[in-house]
């Protein structure tokens, strides 16, 4: 059975929302969490962007069931590699082995901050690669010294390790990233349902392996106020990997999605409160060999009736699915 999993989305709401959502989502039955890693929300209608990892920290000690994830963590730019693996092994334990540690090449939204420029993808998946190997030998324990072509690292040592380092994911969007995950990830991670994305991770080393996707849909009993919101919220999203890595500020999205109007997000978007509807969106994730689907409910104060609603109707069709 596919699991079903919760998107903490922190471009749509402050800290301490995040966390009472968390803890609903678990009550609520959804099997993982996931949470996004911003510095800027995409639009300014979303109007959010606190520090995931203390929202990671609290809702680590705020649950005690529902496993949790970075989804994913840029760790290349503002994060230095040693200083991700120190937050990751730090979260593993206060969750209690419920965390996993997705990784991604990044958007020039989040990390143009700190003025090193925004190089190619294919120096940005470079860059990742040679941070997942900082990472993981940091994870393995003992001092760690590296002189690679992007990164420096001296002497470097996590002093409180859990026992089951934090498994690793990693952002695919076409054949040099799924390589790569195939090569150093323990899951898979991607926010479309594209069975050649799972196909090419297995081939390079993934098979067997967990494979997470995400879905965003709107929920509201009035379908015309549901499509109103993702339009003026998500419409982001209909630009595509491509743009969406590239574009540096919130206003560069605005003027780039000046034109789609809402029925065009509502063609991409489940809006309302048809159930069959997400069921039907879910499919494609399920055809294409995903093991895991994370919803987003969008925005952030329409999380709790959407909770209400997963739990009466939408969680257990989607289980039958």
């Amino acid at each position: 059975m596919t699991q079903i999993g919760y998107t903490m989305m922190t471009e749509q709401a402050g800290p301490r929302e995040l966390v009472q959502h968390v803890v609903e989502a678990e009550r609520a039955g959804f099997d993982f969490s996931v949470i996004s890693d911003h510095s800027f929300p995409w639009l300014e209608s979303q109007g959010h962007a606190p520090y995931a990892w203390s929202v990671l920290g609290a809702a680590a000690q705020a649950t005690s069931r529902i496993p949790l994830m970075s989804y994913v963590t840029c760790p290349t730019f503002r994060y230095h590699p040693a200083v991700i693996a120190q937050k990751a092994a730090t979260v593993q334990l206060l969750s209690e082995g419920r965390f996993r540690l997705g990784l991604g090449s990044g958007e020039n939204l989040n990390e143009h901050i700190i003025g090193e420029g925004w190089p190619s993808a294919r120096v940005r998946l470079e860059m990742l690669e040679e941070a997942v190997e900082i990472i993981r030998a940091l994870f393995d324990g003992g001092y760690v010294s590296h002189r690679g072509p992007h990164y420096q690292v001296d002497d470097a040592r996590l002093w409180d390790l859990p026992d089951t380092p934090p498994p690793i994911g990693i952002a695919v969007s076409g054949p040099r990233s799924c390589a790569l995950a195939g090569r150093h990830a323990d899951l898979l991670v991607a926010t479309e349902p594209k069975g050649e994305l799972v196909e090419a991770f297995e081939r390079q080393g993934g098979a067997g392996k967990p494979r997470v996707g995400q879905l965003p849909l709107c929920y509201d009993p009035d379908r015309d106020a549901a499509v109103a919101r993702a339009h003026e919220q998500f419409r982001w999203s209909v630009g595509g990997w491509r743009l969406n890595s590239e574009l540096p500020l919130p206003a560069g999205f605005e003027q780039a999605t000046e034109h789609v109007r809402p029925q065009d997000v509502a063609e991409q978007i489940p809006c309302g409160d048809d159930v069959d509807a997400v069921v039907e969106a879910v499919r494609p994730y399920v055809e294409a060999g995903f093991t895991e689907v994370a919803l987003v409910q969008i925005g952030g104060d329409h999380q709790l009736p959407f909770l209400q609603w997963a739990e009466s109707k939408l969680l257990p069709a989607l289980r039958a699915l």
